[in-house]
């Protein structure tokens, strides 16, 4: 019978350990922090020119007083509905599944500058406790596309014409948001 024994030196195996760590950390922010957040999720805003330059941080020029302001119920029960609309505010870094149940305060803007519209383009604000939970920007012509609060990339530019195709956290309006 062979009995064999080792010394082990405990600095290198916590340096060994330490370094994969490391590694897998760099490794998930690089994989998992990839996915862009668009908007923070935490945005204080308490008054009204706190949402208007949290909208003009995107790059829209809005009319600096709402066009409405209501509370809302976020659904307590997920629908067809809901799951699209969330799906948009998860792009953007929300999730208006935390707050289902809850009443919150819904606030719609005017933007003056959406490139070729030529129906109204309204930029809805959803708030609760004084935080930006989520929201969008609704073009509200025919066919007209509800999108992020990022303003597009095409637009961001100025280009001779604008581009008709949708960007990542643009969806089909939603017959009903609320």
């Amino acid at each position: 019978m062979v009995v064999m024994t080792a010394k082990v030196d405990f600095k290198k195996i916590l340096l060994i350990i330490g370094i994969a760590a490391l590694v897998l950390i760099v490794g998930i922010y690089l994989l998992g922090g990839s996915k862009q957040t668009i908007a923070p999720a935490d945005q204080k805003v308490t008054d009204n020119d706190a949402r208007v330059k949290f909208l003009q941080s995107f790059g829209w020029e809005v009319v600096s007083s709402p066009k409405e302001s209501s509370q809302v119920l976020i659904p307590a029960e997920s629908n067809q509905v809901f799951e699209r609309y969330n799906a948009l505010q998860k792009c953007q870094g929300y999730d208006l599944s935390k707050f289902a149940g809850k009443k919150v305060m819904r606030y719609v803007y005017e933007v003056k500058n959406y490139p070729g519209a030529q129906e109204p383009v309204l930029a809805t604000v959803l708030i609760y406790k004084n935080r930006v939970i989520g929201g969008d920007v609704t073009n509200t012509a025919p066919g007209g596309k509800i999108q992020g609060f990022a303003m597009p990339k095409a637009q961001r530019t100025p280009s001779p014409a604008p581009t008709t195709e949708p960007t990542q956290t643009e969806t089909t309006a939603p017959e009903a948001t609320q």
